[in-house]
């Protein structure tokens, strides 16, 4: 179940019974201030005698003794203070999340001696907790025992040094956790429920925040020459949608940066249909879409000064009579023409559209495509980085770098014109697949053509997004992969004022 926890922060706090934990670095002694909730030094007694040694994301979990304040003690290993960095508090606050149980009110004591903690941490741990928290289970019917104790709000005080600046760094910290979260619950509803019309409404609700957003028909994508997006949703009864987010967080002379996301909302594989086995995981094909959905939300909800646009393309891939064939040749926005060699390979041609039309209406300052685009990149970086293609070196090694900061990885791979070879076509511009070999390549050099000139980035997710290993931070097969990564990005580098 779901647990919101209500977060405050605090100088000190008077503890009343629930759950105290208490940080500690390894080698030293308990945190300061916990003298009330453990007034016997049970907790480094417990500690002593357990050899708990507080390596990194560790924890050892005591019943209080009589004469606490508290119910229970949790002591969360932080591991070496020379080797802390902002994703080990991060991952500290999931961890201390995982903790909390039956609990309804939680004190933390976040600073630990010989540690500069400071807003910006105390800010990221409360964002771990407020991540590890999501989980997804809107169509379980029978919930397990400890789903029926535990309670639906958690009262949490996290004492701190400077709580004022945590609580004003928090806010940002709130807005990423619901954009992420926002990703999630996208990826991880089931395709009956979440077709191109519903995900279009769910981009539309942005305009609660202020997002501009504009909902392009199937008759006016046909209108603007959508050939390649349309081919592949005319297999299906749902509609195509094409939804247009616009944050103006900048001024307004400012050029937009852009972010387009693949949201193919099931993918049969089309003619070319998919083995059965597995195939209920194409309901994440929309990852990309996801993610682009949740980085507007998360802009908008924290005012970032910046003007981006968000654009996905919604359809869902099926085999019925009306489906496009292998064989068929699409005409693009750009005019470009494109054989359908397999019609499994049809994110890159929602995407071709998506991209063509954001240059050429937004003539953006950058463009970056999301998309679980490839089994091929699984292959090649497993779930533990995505793939990153570009055309840009200053652009690529800004998501490298963030990347790093938010651990979400990137692994830059390469393009070329020997690659771009292998799409080319006997009776088209181009086909929508060379083969086996370099597919992850050569998917990305097919979406090169239809940036032109404008710096872009094309990030694979098929690793990440849906299904990745559970972490400290994220328990839910939708990871939510890429809203901080870009989130940060956009701070990092393309916030003005």
């Amino acid at each position: 179940m779901s647990v919101k926890f209500d977060i405050s922060f605090a100088k000190s706090a008077k503890i009343d019974g629930g759950l105290v934990i208490q940080l500690k670095l390894s080698g030293d002694g308990p945190a300061a201030g916990v003298a009330e909730a453990d007034p016997a030094g049970v907790g480094a007694r417990a500690a002593e005698i357990a050899k708990f040694s507080a390596k990194a994301m560790t924890m050892l979990d005591i019943i209080a003794p009589q004469g606490s304040a508290a119910d229970r003690l949790v002591v969360l290993g932080l591991g070496k203070a020379d080797a802390l960095t902002a994703q080990d508090w991060l991952k500290a606050g999931g961890v201390a999340a995982a903790s909390v149980k039956s609990m309804s009110k939680v004190v933390i004591f976040l600073d630990v001696p010989g540690v500069e903690v400071g807003a910006a941490r105390a800010a990221g741990f409360a964002l771990g907790m407020l991540m590890r928290a999501y989980s997804f289970d809107a169509y379980k019917t029978k919930k397990n025992d400890d789903d029926d104790k535990a309670p639906k709000t958690v009262k949490v005080t996290i004492v701190t040094a400077d709580p004022a600046a945590a609580k004003n760094a928090f806010g940002e910290s709130e807005a990423i956790a619901a954009g992420v979260n926002l990703a999630r619950e996208l990826v991880n509803l089931p395709p009956n429920a979440l077709g191109p019309l519903e995900f279009a409404d769910r981009a539309k609700e942005l305009e609660n925040l202020g997002v501009e957003v504009e909902i392009l028909t199937e008759k006016e994508m046909k209108k603007l020459g959508m050939g390649a997006l349309l081919g592949v949703a005319q297999g299906s009864v749902r509609p195509p949608r094409l939804a247009v987010m616009h944050w103006k967080g900048g001024k307004a002379k400012d050029v937009p940066v852009a972010f387009v996301g693949k949201g193919v909302v099931f993918d049969t594989g089309g003619i070319s249909i998919k083995p059965g086995a597995g195939m209920e995981d194409m309901k994440g094909d929309m990852g990309g879409a996801a993610a682009v959905t949740g980085l507007m939300h998360t802009l908008a909800a924290r005012k970032a000064r910046v003007n981006a646009v968000g654009i996905i393309g919604l359809v869902e891939n099926m085999p019925d009579g009306n489906a496009q064939r292998p064989g068929d040749i699409v005409t693009t926005m750009s005019g470009q023409t494109i054989e359908i060699i397999n019609t499994d390979a049809e994110g890159r041609l929602v995407l071709a559209d998506a991209l063509w039309y954001c240059k050429d209406r937004f003539k953006p300052r950058f463009m970056i495509n999301l998309a679980t685009l490839t089994g091929a990149i699984v292959v090649a970086l497993g779930n533990q980085h995505a793939g990153l293609f570009s055309n840009d070196d200053t652009l690529a090694g800004q998501l490298t770098s963030v990347g790093e900061v938010t651990g979400e990885k990137l692994w830059r791979m390469p393009l070329g014109k020997e690659y771009d070879k292998m799409i080319d076509s006997k009776f088209a511009d181009m086909k929508n697949t060379g083969g086996r070999n370099a597919g992850s390549i050569t998917a990305a050099q097919l979406l090169k053509r239809f940036v032109g000139e404008t710096a872009w980035a094309h990030l694979d997710i098929a690793g990440t997004a849906m299904n990745s290993p559970a972490n400290e931070i994220n328990q839910s097969w939708g990871s939510g992969y890429g809203v901080r990564l870009l989130d940060e990005l956009v701070r990092a580098h393309y916030e003005v004022g």
